[in-house]
Parts: C-alpha cells; sequence; structure tokens
C-alpha cells in the first residue's frame, strides 16, 4: 500500500467565504469580490453561488452583473484575509506539522510517519475540517488533498470542490485523474500546453506515460523532468529559486489615466517596491518602467546605476525615465503603470564606498532614513510617512 508525504488544503472561495461568515445576510447568496468598485473593474473571488452563473476569478464586475443580476459585490480586504490566513495557519500547526503556508488561502502539511498511511491521513483531515468548521467559522470550508508529494496533493485537493477529500497514489493512478484537461494541473501553462501537443501529448494520461526526458526537452529544462516524475509519485524536492526582481504595476482606474495622476501611482509603486526590496535585504541596479495606453499602445524605458536600496534615489530615477518618455504619454490616456527594480545583489555583497568611508555592505545615509521609514510604518500598521507626493491606488492587495 502506498506511502502517503504531504497533505494539502486548498480552501474553497476563501475570500468570498470569509465575507458570508461575517455578514449572515450573505450566506447561501452569490457573492463576488471586486478589486475595483466600478464596472471596469475585474472580480478577484467569487462564492460557489455565484459560479453556478459563471462569474469566476477575472470576469468584469458589468458581465457578472449580466451573468447573475442578484450578485452581491464586496471590496477586496486583504489584510482581513490575511488574518484569517494567519489564525488558520496557527490551529493547523497546532495539531500537525505545517511545513509550508503556500499562498493566502493553500496551505501543505507533512504526514510524518504517524500519519503516513491513509487511514491516519484521512483520520488527520476529518480532524482539520471539524476543526475549521468550530473554531473559524461554519461558512469556511476546505477541500484536501492526500499524496506523496505537494504537486499530486494540490492536485487531489482540486478533484472535489469544496469541501472535498481525495487521495492520489499508485493504486489510482493515473485513472483518477484522467478526465483532467491539461490545463488543470498546476504547472501546465498555455505555452506548454502547445508545447505537449506539439509533442503529441493530448491528455493527462499521455504525460503521466511520457518518457521524463522528453518532458525535459519538451519543457525545454530540466523541470519537465521534475513535473512528469512528480506526476508518477515521486518524491522530488522543490528546488529553491534566487528573486530576480521587485515590482509592481496596477491597471488604473478611469481617475487615474491622466498622465500626471499615472505618475503620481508610479511614485506609490516605487515605494512599496523599494520598500520590499529592503526588507529582504537586497540591493537594485536598474529601473525598468512599463507603460501601457488606452490606445492599445506601449511604452517602456530602463536605467542602471550603482547598486542601491534607497526610495529617494530610486524616486529620482523613476522621475528621469518619465521625463524621458513625456513627449510620447503627455496627450495620452494611460491604462497600465509597472515599475520592477531589478540586477539585485544582497546588501552584504556590495562592495565599499572609499570616498565616502562606506563600508562594503554597509548601508549609507539615506538608505538607513529609508529603513527607519519602514520600520516606523511597519509599527503602525499603515503608511504615516510617505517620500513626497504621490497617489496610492488602492485595489486587491491594498484594502484593509
Amino acid at each position: 500500500m502506498s506511502r502517503f508525504r504531504t497533505l494539502y488544503i486548498d480552501m474553497d472561495s476563501f475570500f468570498a467565504s470569509i465575507e458570508q461568515q461575517l455578514d449572515s445576510t450573505l450566506r447561501n447568496k452569490p457573492v463576488a469580490i471586486a478589486a475595483l468598485e466600478n464596472d471596469f473593474g475585474c472580480v478577484v473571488a467569487a462564492s460557489y453561488e455565484a459560479k453556478a452563473y459563471g462569474v469566476k476569478t477575472g470576469t468584469r464586475v458589468r458581465d457578472a452583473k449580466i451573468l447573475c443580476p442578484g450578485i452581491h459585490f464586496r471590496p477586496s480586504r486583504h489584510r482581513l484575509y490575511s488574518k484569517f490566513n494567519k489564525y488558520i495557519s496557527y490551529l493547523l500547526d497546532d495539531i500537525a506539522e505545517l511545513e509550508s503556508i503556500r499562498s493566502i488561502d493553500e496551505f501543505q502539511i507533512y504526514l510524518g510517519r504517524d500519519y503516513s498511511s491513509l487511514s491516519r491521513a484521512l483520520l488527520l483531515s476529518t480532524r482539520i475540517k471539524s476543526m475549521i468548521y468550530e473554531q473559524v467559522g461554519k461558512e469556511i470550508s476546505l477541500s484536501i488533498g492526500i499524496a506523496a508529494n505537494p504537486l499530486l496533493a494540490k492536485i487531489a485537493s482540486k478533484i472535489n470542490k469544496p469541501d472535498g477529500l481525495q487521495w492520489l497514489c499508485e493504486e489510482n493512478m493515473p485513472s483518477r485523474i484522467k478526465d483532467l484537461y491539461l490545463e488543470d494541473l498546476p504547472g501546465i501553462s498555455k505555452g506548454i500546453k502547445r508545447r505537449l501537443l506539439g509533442a503529441k501529448v493530448y491528455s493527462v494520461e499521455d504525460l503521466y506515460y511520457m518518457d521524463p526526458r522528453h518532458a525535459r526537452l519538451v519543457w525545454r529544462s530540466v523541470e519537465g523532468e521534475r513535473f512528469v516524475r512528480s506526476l508518477r509519485g515521486e518524491n522530488i524536492p522543490i528546488n529553491k529559486s534566487n528573486r530576480g526582481s521587485y515590482g509592481n504595476s496596477k491597471v488604473l482606474s478611469p481617475e487615474n489615466r491622466s498622465p500626471r495622476n499615472a505618475y503620481l501611482v508610479g511614485r506609490w509603486l516605487i515605494e512599496k517596491s523599494a520598500e520590499r526590496l529592503r526588507r529582504y535585504n537586497y540591493c537594485a541596479s536598474r529601473l525598468d518602467i512599463f507603460l501601457r495606453l488606452d490606445n492599445f499602445g506601449s511604452c517602456q524605458d530602463s536605467v542602471t546605476f550603482l547598486y542601491s536600496q534607497d526610495t529617494l534615489f530610486f524616486l529620482k530615477q523613476f522621475k528621469i525615465l518619465w521625463t524621458r518618455l513625456s513627449p510620447v504619454i503627455e496627450s495620452q490616456r494611460i491604462k497600465f503603470v509597472g515599475v520592477r527594480l531589478s540586477g539585485l545583489i544582497n546588501i552584504q555583497d556590495r562592495s565599499g564606498e572609499f570616498l565616502t568611508n562606506l563600508y562594503p555592505g554597509e548601508k549609507n545615509i539615506s538608505e538607513r532614513l529609508s529603513s527607519s521609514v519602514d520600520n516606523l510604518n511597519l509599527r503602525y500598521g499603515k503608511r504615516i510617512i510617505n517620500f513626497g507626493i504621490h497617489r496610492e491606488h488602492p485595489g486587491f492587495f491594498e484594502r484593509g
């Protein structure tokens, strides 16, 4: 009989179910969470009652209203959902070995020797479901997948949502997943699917029996071989990747599409990106900005510099790039703004500056000031100090 290593938890319509738990008038009714509170926004989460009408992530608000006339919209409250995530992770870690918080609504538990049998894993799953029901809320449900590795466990968690409990093992593979489409599998993008079809791999069952060496060629990476071996139940460890950049982007609401307002939103994105850069002790040597215009045109520019993690310095570079692009965008409506800090090294690896008496791995005065601002904002739980005038554009990840 197969031994199991991973229990994967996928919360069911997490954001919408939290809103239904907190507001009893929403229960058993179609609910959608919107990034922007107008018809130009998109749905970022939907309850199962709304999904029954065809409303899903990415559906435009105006289309959702047509598909489901009685739908109830709520603004996204990411900080609230994060609090639920932390509470659930605390509860899980108390009764099991929480191996990883994979996302805001997905958790991975390690099934050690005591829970590696199917009967024990099922017992633990039942206990987890009861605990969430009793201690988090009756409207908060979850689906669980059990398998020998994270990939199979994640696939199993999505087979019978909502409130599912499935397992994948040598005894029921690949027949248990043969009815899934290639794109149903995590990690199969549109590009990878096109390559698989070109290699005459038309189904999940074909992929299961694919030669791992052939998969490496199709993926053009060792990840293809790793994927197929994981699909067959091998316990392939997850590679740790090195961070290549920090950035933020925003599809602008109509009132922010003038060049002036778009510029101020861009300053806000720079502040947020620089803050994340410092949080993980990186310095950047390149800044890129990306703009998409209402007339479907686009433009971008970049600048390179000596390694820095200073917000004020990045804002000056952003202004230089924006000024360069001004002749193109001055009479345009700007639909999208994106910024990216790249060319990263850890600050400990940065060389010193002889003329300014800056030692290797040491922050300069401006960088220490930026870090102090980070600490104050973190202490008070909100941005009480900004680096000049900017224009916040709260959306899915910024709502409180």
